[in-house]
């Protein structure tokens, strides 16, 4: 199986080569744009072989033996004259998973609905201005990649091409107005009001709000400490509008120029109508470059979540169908090119109880939902990655 999976990786790599395309510098008038983006695409094997094809509550790689191109993204970039700003677009699987708790709001005869299929295209889209205050203070506007936790929406920036359980059940996005400020060489601070998490338009009438520290030394260290509180729940849930608060902390450390390690801390808590729902999650995670073309990643994680209830009923879970989840998950990385990374990467997902898929499966899909009936899944993938 390992000998189809490379020859698979061969192929991908192949068609996700870069043409000859370097990092684009533009002009749109006097505005100076940096163009970029990046294609991910993958084949995996689960070894529960569900006859749904579906590797659940995975995110972004969620379908097992067949080619999936995942995401190809287009990224311009532009800071000129204290006018700054970003607009990435996305097609692929991934901006389904991505926008799929976007609230829908119906429209009217004299205004539009918003769903995820109006979004879904948008990964990020900001401007905003520095005022000319002490450092330069920064205000920005538009839709934002959440600033939760150390792993990013490109694949190319992470160690492992899977991401985390806590970068899956976590916010992707947030909607709204954020102002960074530059404390000092290494120090700096946001704060932001939003609509809440993966929220483009809210499903609620209250903003949520966040404060951010980051200290960050080049290539050698780079912390961070979020909070994120605000009503998460619907206007019309059962659980009634509690204030969700959620507390946030990661380490990244370069011990030497060939070793790094990444150390990541989530919790949070919410008073609801049937007590307190809590949760707690922790990643660990590291890199070695073994060759300048080769290096190995690894990362655990566990994600524990209380759900509250009482003799009236119990809360809708925030997270998981389960009371927790974990994976373990261990990648071989391969750049044959400067803007080329290729990834064997092996996983292992285990779980409270069923919420994975294997073998024949209850319902299908469409009538009737697919009845998990694992509670453990292992997979290998060979994905690929290019950029410019």
């Amino acid at each position: 199986m390992l000998k189809r999976l490379f020859s698979v990786g061969a192929a991908l790599v192949a068609a996700t080569l870069p043409l000859g395309v370097a990092r684009a510098d533009v002009t749109v008038g006097n505005l100076p744009i940096v163009l970029g983006g990046y294609a991910e695409a993958y084949y995996q094997y689960n070894t529960n072989q569900p006859q749904n094809g579906i590797t659940n509550y995975r995110g972004f790689d969620n379908r097992s033996q067949t080619f999936t191109i995942s995401n190809v993204a287009l990224d311009a970039l532009w800071d000129w004259k204290d006018l700054v700003g970003r607009l990435t677009l996305q097609i692929g699987s991934t901006p389904d998973t991505y926008y799929a708790a976007e609230p829908t709001r119906a429209g009217s005869a004299g205004a539009n609905a918003s769903g995820p299929q109006m979004w879904k295209y948008i990964q990020q889209a900001y401007a905003g201005y520095r005022i000319p205050l002490g450092r330069g203070l920064l205000v920005q506007a538009g839709i934002f990649l959440s600033p939760i936790g150390p792993e990013s929406m490109a694949v190319k920036d992470n160690y492992n091409f899977s991401r985390s359980n806590l970068f899956f059940g976590l916010p992707f996005y947030h909607t709204g107005v954020r102002i960074s400020y530059p404390l000092s060489d290494r120090w700096s601070a946001t704060v932001a009001a939003y609509n809440g998490w993966n929220s483009v338009v809210d499903n609620n009438d209250a903003p949520s709000v966040s404060a951010q520290l980051v200290y960050t030394i080049p290539q050698k260290i780079a912390f961070s400490l979020l909070y994120f509180g605000g009503v998460e729940r619907s206007t019309d849930a059962p659980e009634g509008t509690p204030w969700r608060h959620l507390a946030d902390a990661h380490l990244t450390w370069y011990p030497t120029d060939r070793l790094s390690f990444i150390a990541h801390a989530n919790a949070g808590f919410e008073r609801n109508n049937f007590g307190t729902s809590a949760w707690g999650a922790g990643a660990l995670a590291g890199r070695v470059n073994i060759l300048p073309w080769l290096y190995g990643a690894a990362r655990a994680d566990i994600f524990g979540e209380e759900v509250a209830s009482n003799p009236s009923g119990q809360a809708a879970s925030i997270f998981w169908p389960v009371s927790w989840v974990s994976s373990a998950t261990a990648t071989i990385g391969i750049e044959p090119h400067e803007r080329v990374s290729f990834r064997l990467e092996y996983r292992h997902d285990h779980a409270a109880d069923n919420m994975f898929f294997g073998g024949n499966i209850t319902g299908d899909g469409t009538n009737l939902p697919f009845q998990p009936n694992r509670d453990f899944q292992n997979t290998v993938t060979v994905g690929a990655v290019s950029w410019f």
